[in-house]
Formats: structure tokens, sequence, C-alpha cells
């Protein structure tokens, strides 16, 4: 059974953003041990908040519930949960974004920030096995200033972070307002992706391709609507992180089955599937492949690219990527 081979392959998350993996019972422990109060009675009362009709109204209680994360036993705390978590879905390999901005201007220290993340990175390779590596999250909604003041503070941690990301709203924020801060990435020796062609049009993916230079897009779902776009894409392997519950909750898709994916795969993408921010959108890794191979009619061999794709699309070294495809394919045919 497909399904039985998703649960049990290797998989990789590339596109998951910290801040979106705080479950709610967490974020209630964690507002309690740092004295803030959330505009949420208790848990199910944060849940039902989780009906988003929009990319605007889910940032809007994105942001209010990273306000919980101040120390470095938080951010531990955090990363710790979603690894474990993310184990049970045998997730091998992940790539986190996290927010520094949202956390900086509140008073949270870098090293608290970063101590917790990659302490947990560390602890998680060790009981887990997951492989993780952070990746430095713009939001867009920010002026480019920002972004190059918190590029700059980055340095101490130059060799950890595997990428700049930039994420938000996407309308109004196009990709070429940040062409200095992803040169001073590429500078850092970070790899470069971006969110574009989600809420926003295709047009911003192709401008994140010609004025950022991006080695991966996050979503792109609407470069479907351009056939050259979407040709250019498959022709140079460009690998495209598609969020399948992500684009259901945020009403890109109405439903599972209206995704862009199987148009974008069956043109010669590289296209993965990944959870973006899993605790607000009820799902994990393994259900966002099986829920979707059902809706979309994907067999064996398509779901087998696309989990080979996340692994394909990774920034990590060709050994460590050959390693991956072996196992996958070792559990795959086993």
């Amino acid at each position: 059974m497909t399904d039985d081979k998703i649960a049990r392959a290797p998989k990789a998350d590339l596109h998951v953003h910290l801040e979106g993996t705080i479950e709610p019972e967490m974020m209630f422990r964690l507002a309690a041990r740092n004295g803030i109060t959330l505009p949420y009675a208790d848990v199910a009362a944060l849940r039902a908040a989780y009906d988003f009709p929009d990319l605007g109204a889910f940032l809007a209680v994105f942001y209010d519930g990273l306000r919980v994360m101040r120390t470095q036993a938080d951010f531990y705390d955090v990363t710790y949960a979603f690894l474990e978590r993310s184990a049970r879905d045998n997730v091998v390999y992940t790539e986190i974004h996290f927010s520094p901005q949202s956390h900086i201007e509140r008073g949270v220290a870098w090293a608290e920030m970063m101590d917790g993340l990659l302490g947990a990175m560390a602890d998680g390779l060790r009981d887990f096995g997951v492989t993780a590596k952070p990746i430095l999250g713009l939001q867009r909604h920010r002026s480019e200033d920002e972004a190059l003041t918190i590029i700059d503070e980055a340095k101490p941690y130059q060799s950890d972070i595997v990428a700049l990301g930039l994420g938000g709203a996407e309308r109004g924020n196009p990709p070429s307002k940040f062409t200095r801060a992803y040169a001073a990435a590429r500078a850092m020796g970070w790899a470069c992706t971006c969110h574009a062609g989600e809420e926003g049009p295709a047009e911003y993916v192709t401008e994140a391709l010609d004025v950022l230079g991006v080695d991966r897009i996050d979503h792109g779902v609407r470069a479907a609507n351009d056939p050259a776009l979407t040709a250019r894409l498959a022709h140079d392997r460009v690998p495209m992180t598609v969020c399948p519950y992500s684009n259901l909750r945020l009403k890109v898709d109405a439903t599972l089955s209206a995704s862009a994916l199987p148009t974008l795969l069956a043109a010669g993408c590289n296209v993965s599937m990944n959870t973006d921010d899993p605790s607000y959108f009820g799902a994990y890794l393994t259900q966002n492949m099986q829920d979707s191979r059902a809706a979309l009619g994907l067999g064996d061999s398509q779901m087998f690219e696309v989990i080979g794709n996340g692994f394909r699309g990774a920034f990590c070294d060709p050994a460590t990527r050959a390693g991956y495809m072996n196992r996958l394919a070792k559990n795959w045919c086993g």
C-alpha cells in the first residue's frame, strides 16, 4: 500500500517555520512560564482561532503566538518537540525557518534564541536521528534596512545558519524589495530561498529567480498559471517546496484536490511536499503526503518522486544527499 510506504519512508521537510510548530498546549505552558497572557481562554479557544480566511489572518495569530518564546529554554523546548514529532513521521532531515526579527524586537538576545535552537538540533540528532538546519527567515513586511541589520547581527552564527529565507505577506512586498539582503546572504556563504507565488503572482517567482538569484522557491504554486515559467522551473530543476495543508487552510486552494502540484510534477518540476506551520494547519508531513496522494490520485512512482525531491532540494552536500536517496530507495523497494 502506498500509504504504508509513505509512512515508513525516510523524508525531508524543507519548508517549516519554528514558530509555526508550537502546539496549543505548549503555547499555554510557555505563556505561564513567562508570565504572558494569551488572548484566548484555553486550548480549545485557541484552536478555534485556527479557522483562517487568508494568509493575513493567519499571520496575525502567528505573530501573537510566538510572543511566548522568551528564553533559551523556550527555543529549546519548541525545537526539540518538533523534532520529536517529526521523527514519528520518519523525517530524517529538516530545514527550519526561524524569525529573529520578531524575537529581537521584544528584547530576546541572540544567544537565548540560538543556543536554544542549536542545542535542541544537536540533541534531536542524538535522540531521534533527525538532522536539522536553521534558515534565517526575514519578514517581508519590514524594511530591507532592518533585514540587513539582522543579517549583520547573525554573523557570529554564520556557519550554523544554512540559508536565508523570506516569508510573510507577499502583497505589496515583492522579492525585489530585498535585493541587497540577498546579496549579503550570498556573501555570508548561505544558500537562498524565498516564499513566492503563494498569495503573490507567478511574476514574484520569476523575480525571486532573476533578481534575488534564489536556489529554491518556497510554495511557488502560482507558477502553474504561467506555462513558460513552469517549463523554465522544470528545465532548471529549481526545487519548489509545496505545502498542501498550508494551501488548503489559507484558502489558496479550495480543496486538497485543487492543488497545482500534479501540474507542476507532470511538467517535470522538482516539487516536494512540506508542512509549513503544522501546529496551526493540523497536519504533519506524513498526513500532508497521504491525504494529498488520495486527493490527487498520485501513484507509487509519483510519491517516490515527490519524497525524493525533498532530498534533491535540500541544502546539503552531494554525499549526504546520495545517502538519503539510497535509504529512500531501499526502504521503498524493500
